[in-house]
């Protein structure tokens, strides 16, 4: 009898995961109306994104919206790749950067789920070279030269400081400081290291502040990304492919493509008058071999839709389970302390930053938003979000039970903010 019931479940679970595998789209509404959205209103957003491609600001990007678990609006607006003349299409791929964050957080936190971390745990539990890092303290002489002075930790860094940013750690590009320019240095963000490489050089570099002292945008969700691989005992792309993709049926979410995949990958805006597409990330002639945990995944509109969706549901979509209600209700929560103190690049995330005076924090791996009035675009208290580098952008509102990605291939840190933001107001505008 128990052998009978043992292989019925077998069956119930394979037929869940391969119904989940298949990839079949969310469910379409009739008309916007149908979910509470005014179609009359949603046509002010493709009106900008329209002009905005006619004009040249941008090549082409791709909008979803989801109220109440159904697609309320897609669109597909001008080039895949306007050097080649090629139309974007739905299923274009697009470089997601930091909207790699949330996916790699989701997959620390199914290990922690299965007890295998813990997130109170220094993260030299399991990382050992983490125990011993100095920190990085600038001086400046009486002439104007700055030297470096290294001083120990005062505690260890957390895995939580890793998942919310206030490890210490940071970035190299974004920034002058001398532990940033010795980040440069040891070349950190080269793509064809793997994560074990990355670790190697990042724990001989300084710390750029105290653990738990400030919250510093940097390498943070790399380092665990690290941590999951080293707990499940394979690489972060096989991880997220076969434990959170394809289950989800996110066809298309990996960090390496395959030869059919790169015909739909999205392309950034030539380089001058017909000059060649910009080469920003995932480039086809070289794969990358780093499974950047922070910044490396690629993904379409619905696949990252359907990983919302999971999100939005508490950690379930189409009978497939990969978080619990609480872990998806912990992880969008604000994890930043009281009288926290913020790096300077934090001001450069924009209406993204989790600053107290945006009425914003930060969870494990996602922008949090604490207050209805001092952001500057509209949303609802509890709301969660972030965007990339290379211009994509999603936000989940479980208040109005909304979901909205745009991805978009754009480096212009000017021009990502402006799109954001018109999202969210065009978007808010749009609800009945």
């Amino acid at each position: 009898m128990g052998s009978r019931v043992f292989r019925a479940s077998v069956v119930v679970i394979a037929m869940a995961f391969v119904s989940a595998a298949s990839g079949a789209p969310l469910p379409r509404a009739a008309a916007p109306e149908e979910v509470g959205l005014s179609a009359q209103r949603l046509q002010r957003l493709t009106e900008v994104f329209e002009a905005d491609v006619l004009s040249g600001v941008i090549p082409g990007a791709v909008v979803m919206i989801v109220r109440d678990g159904k697609v309320a609006y897609e669109r597909a607006f001008g080039y895949r790749d306007r050097a080649a003349q090629a139309h974007m299409t739905r299923d274009a791929i697009f470089r997601i950067a930091s909207m790699t964050k949330p996916i790699t957080l989701v997959a620390a936190l199914m290990l922690a789920e299965q007890g295998r971390l813990q997130i109170m745990d220094p993260a030299s539990r399991y990382l050992p070279q983490l125990r011993s890092l100095q920190v990085g303290v600038e001086r400046t002489s009486a002439s104007g030269e700055r030297s470096l002075a290294l001083e120990p930790m005062r505690r260890e860094i957390t895995v939580q400081d890793l998942m919310r940013h206030t490890s210490g750690m940071t970035y190299g590009p974004v920034g002058d400081s001398l532990v940033q320019r010795a980040y440069r240095t040891a070349n950190l963000l080269d793509d064809q290291q793997t994560n074990a490489q990355m670790l190697d050089k990042l724990v001989a570099l300084p710390l750029a502040f105290q653990p738990g002292s400030t919250f510093e945008y940097g390498m943070s969700h790399d380092v665990i990304g690290r941590i999951v691989e080293v707990i499940s005992g394979v690489d972060l792309n096989r991880f997220v492919v076969e434990r959170i993709a394809k289950p989800l049926g996110m066809t298309d979410t990996a960090f390496v493509l395959d030869a059919r995949q790169v015909q739909r990958l999205a392309q950034f805006q030539p380089a001058g008058q017909g000059g060649k597409p910009l080469i920003i990330g995932y480039n086809p002639a070289k794969p990358q071999k780093w499974y950047s945990g922070g910044g490396g995944l690629l993904s379409t509109a619905e696949d990252y839709v359907r990983f919302c969706q999971m999100l939005l549901n508490g950690g379930e979509l189409d009978g497939v389970r990969l978080l619990s209600r609480k872990t998806v209700e912990w992880m969008t929560s604000d994890h930043l302390p009281p009288h926290i103190a913020y790096g300077a690049f934090t001001m450069e995330l924009g209406l993204s930053a989790p600053l107290p005076q945006l009425g914003q924090g930060y969870g494990l791996g996602v922008g949090v938003r604490r207050e209805r009035g001092r952001g500057v675009a509209p949303g609802s208290v509890g709301d969660y979000f972030w965007g990339g580098a290379t211009g994509p952008y999603f936000w989940v509102d479980p208040q109005e039970k909304l979901i909205a990605v745009m991805m978009l291939q754009e480096i212009d840190m000017a021009k990502r903010m402006r799109y954001r933001s018109l999202m969210r107001h065009l978007v808010y505008h749009a609800l009945e």
